[in-house]
């Protein structure tokens, strides 16, 4: 009979199967990319510059790691390193939002159209986009007058504050029971909701197939536009350019036309108007 010796048995260390080292490859990427993006985030539209002590205490990441960061955002465009040591923002965000814009494919209709209301009424005219919980302003023209409202192309705002956020909510699914009333009457208006001494009215644009391609609105200062008969005729101008971009890109526009006949000045009474700021 053969003896079978006891025998100390190493146990061996089992490769991590390929699957999950190309996990946590592709998930150290991630985490990589998400600081980058925090790093361009961090700049808001009044920033020109930012040090890298800013930077690190807006994104809450170590010097060390910032410094990485920013030398391969500067490397790819993103980033710009000033004289003075501070960092900028590079061309290639600039170059990409012109992308961004074209593949809407409105601008060629939309731009004009508010050059024209920007003349009508002589405030700050915009067209804006939803992106999520954000609105965005993709294209807009102001008035020449010294005192008006201030937009920025590309910045992004809450899309439940603001005349053009109402609309883009009130014409997106699901439609929450608060703005139906902006869908049956077409349009919307705000006093004093992103800023306090702004007032704005918007009204929808769409496609050929019926779908919303944003909102256009007028914005300028409260004391400007709160006076019903004001915002009576503003809220007039912004329909009747929705319903030219409207045509111009192909949709129908029989509900304007409703819209503005049904429309009073008695319709933007404070207490009516309250209902829909």
């Amino acid at each position: 009979m053969k003896r079978v010796h006891d025998c100390l048995v190493i146990p061996m260390t089992e490769p991590k199967p390929a699957a999950q080292t190309a996990d946590n490859a592709e998930s150290s990427g991630v985490a990589v990319l998400d600081r980058a993006f925090s790093l361009l985030a961090a700049f808001s539209a009044t920033d020109a510059a930012l040090t890298l002590t800013e930077l690190s205490k807006r994104t809450g990441l170590y010097k060390s790691t910032v410094l990485r960061l920013l030398s391969a955002l500067e490397h790819g465009g993103f980033i710009r390193k000033l004289a003075d040591g501070q960092y900028a923002i590079g061309p290639q965000p600039l170059r990409l939002a012109s992308i961004y814009q074209r593949s809407f494919q409105v601008g060629h209709v939309i731009e004009p159209i508010l050059k024209q209301l920007s003349v009508a009424t002589g405030e700050t005219a915009s067209f804006y986009v939803r992106h999520e919980d954000k609105r965005i302003a993709l294209f807009r023209v102001e008035p020449s007058r010294a005192v008006r409202a201030s937009v920025q192309i590309g910045q992004e705002y809450a899309v439940a504050q603001g005349a053009s956020g109402k609309v883009l909510l009130a014409f997106s699914l699901p439609v929450a029971p608060e703005y139906q009333a902006i869908r049956e009457q077409f349009w919307a208006v705000s006093y004093g909701e992103r800023d306090p001494e702004t007032a704005s009215a918007a009204a929808p644009v769409f496609g050929v197939t019926g779908e919303l391609q944003g909102a256009l609105a007028i914005s300028g200062p409260r004391a400007r536009l709160a006076p019903p008969e004001a915002m009576y005729e503003a809220c007039r101008h912004v329909l009747e350019a929705a319903r030219e971009a409207t045509m111009a890109l192909g949709g129908l526009a029989t509900h304007y036309a409703q819209s503005l006949e049904r429309m009073t000045a008695e319709s933007f009474d404070a207490p009516a108007a309250a209902l829909v700021s």
